[in-house]
């Protein structure tokens, strides 16, 4: 996995901008959960294909995870994985129900 990092608006912008091209996936984690490791770890094991991940350290950046969740119009949950296309989140999910393959179905990859 490929992660990209995610550390400012700016790059949230360039997040944004890239998924008018191509779906782009955000993955905020928090570094002090158990269970956002386990998914993170579920994530890793079955490889992001084409897809482009980026990660968001919401500990350190608890401001601009905030600002995503705003953006988007999400409730913030931690782990919390967000499908962007055309600007806009298509898919969001929480916690254990974060699942590759249903990431991929939401983008009709499978």
């Amino acid at each position: 996995m490929n992660w990209i990092p995610l550390r400012s608006i700016e790059d949230l912008e360039h997040v944004i901008y890239l998924s008018k091209e191509k779906p782009q996936v955000i993955f905020k984690h928090s570094t002090r959960c158990n269970i956002s490791s386990v998914a993170k770890n579920r994530l890793e094991r079955a490889g992001a294909g084409e897809l482009q991940f980026h990660y968001l350290d919401l500990i350190s950046y608890r401001p601009l995870s905030n600002s995503v969740a705003e953006r988007f119009a999400v409730e913030h949950e931690s782990p919390q994985i967000l499908v962007i296309k055309d600007g806009k989140c298509i898919y969001n999910e929480s916690h254990m129900g974060i699942d590759m393959d249903e990431i991929k179905d939401q983008l009709q990859l499978n």
